[in-house]
């Protein structure tokens, strides 16, 4: 499969994401597309997949390409549930397994009635003749390795982050030969991105993605595509690759930048001397001046310091004595907890969804009264406090506006004043986005004004709810540098990796709810540490089933008995195909087209029978605990 883009160009209004961009897609690329936000990184990914028209160029593949693309938004029917939204689609084996759970759910209602059983034995003959098991096995495998198990409920009674999950799982199960991915580790805890990236890493086809995560990238992808004002550029390579390649080509800029500096100067001493531009020269002289000075201005460097100075912090800062807090239903998110907050701390908060991180940060700040305990805050203390869901930014007002009502200016540690719009340019907003109403710019770029309006208004204390979410890389480096020259406390909850090993140097790990383990070291050395404490405990044979479960009377659904009845004979049938499509590939040796598909169904097979071999494994332990309750 080959997938061609020529000339392709996009505006809204009068923005102009990308010009005359150009890329060819093959089977095996595993892209990483990156760029600052509102460069029009997804926009792309939507005229990719079919959702959106270029103004201009042309976008060519075969026929038969099938395209399986998760939004950054995801859409849903509101009166589907989990399982029907992942079964969504026209094939027939998606039908055929949409009405299997259907009537299965019915019969473990209703197990007398003779119309649901003659039609659940119809629907069991055609799973099988459509091979639909192995395939329901495997998309129950990859929700449960996603961490979504609630099978029957509603998707839109569950939050976000559940719904980008289910979105995630449809996208995988979808046999593609072009998969498109925006943001997938998004609201995925560090577990669940670790089996993403191996399970990416076997996929066949073209894969094209945007992410923040910048070890997922290094680890995921064979070539990176970068959009950076309105042109494309290709490198080869994973993440660390490409900044190797990038730099090269900034350092070739920088000589051209330097030259352009040159003209500049001779250029604008010409324009303050006062010469009549009457003559047809010396107008052209004015506009390779204007040109020059576009050029310039639209540089941005990352990679300066930000040394921004900040209130006086006293040695009081943030305490928690005996703390508790339970939001009534008798579970206690935070159980008899101490805490104290250092005061050049730099604390990451892991943890899967749902373990109270967001609620112990609204605690500690005082946003949340906690059920008993004290909670002490310093007199000096000065919160600056980034959260996951930010109140809506005014659209009609402009965004120097914004953060001019903040603050006109800051103060470096060194007593020199950066003006609101220096410091905009810093986190890369340029002069004409700069005057923008801000319900013009992008998801991303929003989130970075509203990042840039808390550091604006200079902290002593600052706290990070997921700030990686929707944010691009180029801001993350920024924030990042920021945050080497801050002088206060950070705290940070966090699912991204690098940032955490970047900007870290101690971790709280919510392990259970209500169980909250504080660990010295980056997030590497925390995972060390987990890792090494895991290993013990297989090799003492100290693995102990959850307390939660012990009562649990086990039993297997009327639709597990089923399957678990079929599987010897579903496994038989595969390894009888795989043989015979060995012998059949020893006789066609020499016919190499045929060979190439013989060994394409043989992968697929084996993929199959591994997934059955998986699950029969499964339900036979089911099956002996059962047993032996």
């Amino acid at each position: 499969m080959i997938i061609q883009i020529d000339n392709l160009s996009k505006s809204y209004a009068e923005k102009t994401l990308f010009s005359d961009i150009s890329v060819t897609l093959t089977d095996g690329d595993k892209v990483g597309l990156i760029g600052v936000n509102g460069t029009g990184k997804s926009t792309f990914l939507k005229i990719l997949s079919g959702y959106e028209v270029a103004d201009t160029g042309l976008l060519s593949m075969p026929k038969q390409t099938v395209i399986a693309y998760l939004p950054q938004v995801p859409v849903y029917n509101e009166d589907t549930t989990v399982l029907e939204d992942v079964f969504y689609g026209d094939s027939e084996v998606m039908r055929i397994i949409r009405e299997y759970e259907w009537t299965s759910k019915a019969l473990e209602k209703d197990a007398m009635n003779e119309g649901l059983q003659a039609r659940f034995t119809q629907l069991t003959d055609r799973m099988t003749a459509l091979d639909a098991w192995s395939f329901e096995s495997q998309v129950k495998t990859i929700l449960s390795k996603l961490g979504v198990d609630n099978y029957d409920d509603k998707v839109s009674s569950l939050s976000g982050g559940q719904q980008k999950r289910i979105a995630l799982a449809r996208a995988l199960i979808t046999p593609s030969d072009l998969l498109i991915l925006d943001e997938p580790t998004n609201h995925l805890d560090h577990q669940t991105v670790d089996w993403l990236e191996t399970y990416l890493g076997g996929y066949k086809g073209a894969l094209v993605m945007i992410t923040h995560d910048r070890y997922f990238l290094d680890r995921v992808v064979n070539r990176t595509l970068e959009l950076d004002e309105g042109s494309m550029y290709s490198y080869s390579g994973n993440y660390a690759q490409f900044l190797e390649k990038k730099l090269e080509r900034k350092e070739r800029d920088h000589t051209t930048k330097e030259k352009q500096a040159k003209l500049y100067k001779q250029e604008l001493a010409w324009m303050r001397a006062g010469v009549q531009a009457r003559r047809t020269k010396q107008k052209a002289r004015k506009e390779r001046f204007k040109d020059l000075e576009s050029s310039l201005e639209n540089k941005n460097d990352i990679g300066m310091s930000i040394d921004v100075g900040h209130r006086r912090l006293g040695t009081k800062t943030i305490e928690m004595e005996q703390v508790t807090f339970s939001y009534g239903n008798g579970v206690n998110l935070i159980d008899g907890y101490d805490f104290l907050l250092d005061r050049n701390d730099r604390l990451g908060i892991i943890g899967q969804n749902g373990m109270g991180k967001s609620t112990f940060l609204n605690v500690l700040t005082g946003k949340l009264k906690p059920t008993s305990g004290k909670v002490s805050i310093g007199e000096t203390v000065s919160i600056g406090y980034f959260t996951q869901h930010a109140s809506e930014l005014p659209p009609e007002k402009r965004a120097i506006d914004f953060i001019k009502d903040i603050a006109e200016f800051v103060t470096t540690a060194s007593g020199a004043k950066i003006t609101a719009s220096q410091m905009m340019e810093r986190f890369l907003f340029d002069k004409n986005l700069q005057w923008n109403p801000i319900g013009k710019l992008s998801g991303g770029e929003r989130r970075r004004l509203y990042l840039l309006s808390v550091l604006m208004a200079t902290p002593n204390v600052l706290i990070l709810d997921e700030p990686t979410n929707d944010l691009d890389i180029d801001t993350m480096t920024i924030l990042e540098a920021y945050l080497d020259e801050f002088s206060g406390a950070v705290i940070a909850v966090s699912h991204d990796r690098y940032f955490l090993d970047r900007v870290c140097d101690r971790v709280m790990s919510f392990e259970q709810i209500g169980q909250i383990r504080m660990n010295t070291g980056n997030y590497s050395d925390y995972m060390n540490k987990w890792q090494d404490e895991q290993n013990a405990l297989i090799k003492t044979s100290e693995i102990k089933t959850d307390t939660r479960t012990k009562n649990v009377k086990l039993k297997m659904t009327y639709k597990e008995q089923k399957e678990f009845e079929a599987l010897d004979g579903d496994i038989a049938n595969a390894e009888e195909r795989l043989t015979m499509l060995d012998d059949e590939m020893v006789r066609c040796a020499t016919d190499f087209v045929r060979l190439q598909h013989l060994q394409e169904e043989k992968d697929a097979l084996e993929e199959v029978l591994l997934t059955l071999l998986e699950r029969q494994e499964y339900l036979d332990d089911l099956n002996e605990r059962i047993k032996s309750q």
